[in-house]
């Protein structure tokens, strides 16, 4: 088994492990995003992904890319922290984070057999043109109903703004008794 911060690979890397995919006649399936606060439906969904070929590659969008795509508040996890938790999952092959606002440039190098973006997205499936234009498939794969980043920061907004004003967190309670024994 490969170590996670393995699977969290440079360009170069990667162009190396798609000559070798190559060679062996196995599919390459590629997605992207930015995996802001991993739930149920990316678990669900990069299994999915991963079925459908031999190697799963997952483009990370730097924080970068997340702020001009999501707005100054986002990300809420650095890069490379969610680079890693990806990396970590059994289903994920690589990661690479990139630093574009869409993976076009990736798509055009790697040339994956399959990408595949969830049905949320279905309306707009970014890179579509590129990876047909080659000959490959572009997939959508099934969404797991009421789990999303979005509807995840909802809930924790509500339920903060819902908690009794002099309610203290298990932190807070720590930090009151360093400061006063």
């Amino acid at each position: 088994m490969r170590s996670i911060d393995s699977k969290i690979v440079t360009l170069k890397q990667m162009i190396r492990h798609r000559n070798s995919i190559k060679k062996t006649g196995k599919k390459l399936v590629f997605t992207n995003g930015c995996f802001d606060l991993l739930h149920v439906g990316h678990v669900d969904y990069l299994a999915f992904a991963r079925s459908l070929g031999d190697a799963l590659i997952v483009a990370v969008n730097s924080d970068a890319s997340v702020r001009r795509n999501k707005g100054p508040s986002r990300p809420l996890v650095p890069e490379l922290e969610r680079a890693r938790m990806l990396a970590a999952l059994e289903s994920v092959d690589y990661v690479i984070i990139f630093k574009e606002t869409t993976p076009c440039r990736l798509l055009r190098i790697l040339r994956p057999d399959i990408l595949i973006k969830g049905a949320d997205w279905s309306h707009e499936v970014v890179g579509r043109e590129i990876v047909e234009a080659y000959g490959g498939t572009v997939t959508v794969a099934p969404v797991t109903r009421g789990k999303s980043t979005t509807a995840l920061i909802e809930k924790i907004i509500s339920n903060a703004a819902a908690a009794p004003a002099g309610r203290r967190t298990p932190s807070d309670k720590r930090s009151h008794v360093a400061k006063h024994g």
